[in-house]
């Protein structure tokens, strides 16, 4: 029981200073640690139901059908933006995470966007756009298409897509 209360109380400080370096959250963990106890604690249980934990992040499929400006501000008013990718593993896990949720592999709009200047692709998140999956011959910008779209064609890629079509989406928030 002392363990479950303590992993709570962790998790909440955990959840009210996202924005603390590691060492402070290790200073807090140790605080809250008597001598000659050991327990495990999961990050994933910071993470609101429904989310799954994902590299150190919060991710959600949201199956709404929305346009990308659309899905970003449903993802704002959750404390999240679109996802940003930024590795394969990354790309692989949620790409799992709707192939689990819908049983398929939807054309998912995900953060990232071109529409500030063209081929200049930003994350709506503000990180830096180094890694990609794009699909062969992508982004294209056919069709003045400035929103990334993933699971695109028969390989599953990234896409650049017209901003106004509607999707479902994956939110991504720090712990």
């Amino acid at each position: 029981m002392k363990t479950l209360t303590v992993t709570a109380l962790l998790c909440a400080v955990m959840a009210l200073t996202t924005a603390a370096t590691l060492s402070e959250v290790k200073d807090v963990q140790e605080a809250l640690e008597k001598p000659g106890e050991h327990q495990v604690v999961e990050r994933s249980t910071c993470c609101p139901d429904g989310w799954r934990m994902i590299n150190g992040r919060c991710f959600l499929y949201v199956k709404q059908l929305m346009n990308w400006a659309q899905a970003e501000r449903n993802c704002q008013s959750m404390g999240a933006n679109l996802a940003s990718v930024h590795q394969a593993l990354e790309q692989d896990e949620i790409q799992r995470m709707v192939t689990d949720i819908t049983n398929g592999h939807p054309d998912t709009w995900i953060g990232g966007s071109d529409a500030e200047m063209e081929g200049v692709w930003l994350w709506s998140d503000g990180t830096p756009f180094r890694f990609s999956y794009w699909c062969s011959g992508e982004p294209n910008n056919q069709g003045n298409e400035h929103c990334l779209e993933m699971n695109f064609g028969d390989n599953k890629c990234w896409n650049d897509k017209e901003c106004d079509t509607n999707r479902p989406s994956v939110c991504a928030k720090n712990i």
